[in-house]
């Protein structure tokens, strides 16, 4: 357990989008916490007071030329398959004001050259809040950082990617293993906060999810150095947010 989260560390948040909102989960002075909150704005408190909060949502988007980030290609080299299906392709930033999944896929093809997914579509509002939040609240930028949370347990687990999906009972077992291994005190936390919500607002697999993010984020609290970046040296966008994902590898 030496790589676990120490009592003397600050607070140390996972964030996950779901249903309902956003679900949290945070670690602080040995002690974990969490909830939904129905949009970010209920959330600015918690990431303002925390030292580190990593997000499974993208953070930095392409404008015009590329079509994808660096860092989403990166993350799918490491993880192979199944997982790097997990990774998708952010919009551009002008898809997120169209009124239609298609007119969306008109303005990213525009920009990039490629459609949009179904499934990143569906998480546009989100995606739109975070940027939104970010470029108005510049204080934030030190302390909410994106992450990926298959990426995160590819590292946590010594750079071998989870077997099972996530969303069967395999895979939350898992992931569950997993981070008894690393902090098995906040399992009684993640089964309380399953308790407190309906299914149909949070899943369990966003609670894991949101968890492997807060542990993720406690190690790098315990020890910087412990932190890595993808890419190692990532690429900012117009708004001179960084293009790139956190996490530990142990």
């Amino acid at each position: 357990m030496s790589s676990a989260p120490g009592a003397g560390d600050g607070a140390a948040v996972g964030i996950d989008g779901c249903r309902g909102g956003w679900v949290w989960c945070r670690h602080r002075a040995g002690c974990w916490d969490g909830g939904l909150a129905a949009d970010l704005a209920t959330m600015r408190e918690i990431i303002a007071a925390s030292v580190l909060t990593l997000v499974d949502m993208p953070i930095g988007l392409v404008t015009a030329g590329a079509d994808e980030r660096r860092c989403d290609r990166a993350a799918r080299a490491l993880l192979g398959r199944p997982r790097a299906s997990s990774v998708f392709r952010p919009p551009c930033r002008a898809a997120l004001d169209a009124h239609d999944y298609t007119h969306a896929c008109a303005i990213n093809r525009h920009h990039t050259g490629r459609a949009l997914s179904r499934q990143t579509w569906h998480i546009a509002g989100k995606i739109r809040a975070l940027d939104q939040l970010l470029a108005t609240d510049t204080t934030l930028r030190t302390r909410l950082r994106e992450a990926h949370p298959e990426l995160c347990a590819w590292g946590l687990a010594g750079g071998v990617p989870m077997r099972h999906n996530k969303r069967k009972a395999a895979g939350q077992a898992e992931r569950r293993a997993l981070l008894a291994h690393l902090d098995p005190t906040c399992l009684p936390h993640l089964d309380a906060l399953a308790g407190a919500h309906p299914r149909r607002s949070v899943a369990v697999d966003d609670i894991l999810d949101a968890a492997i993010l807060a542990v993720t984020a406690a190690m790098v609290l315990k020890d910087a150095a412990a932190m890595s970046r993808l890419p190692a040296a990532p690429d900012q966008d117009a708004l001179g947010l960084p293009m790139e994902m956190i996490y530990v590898r142990r």
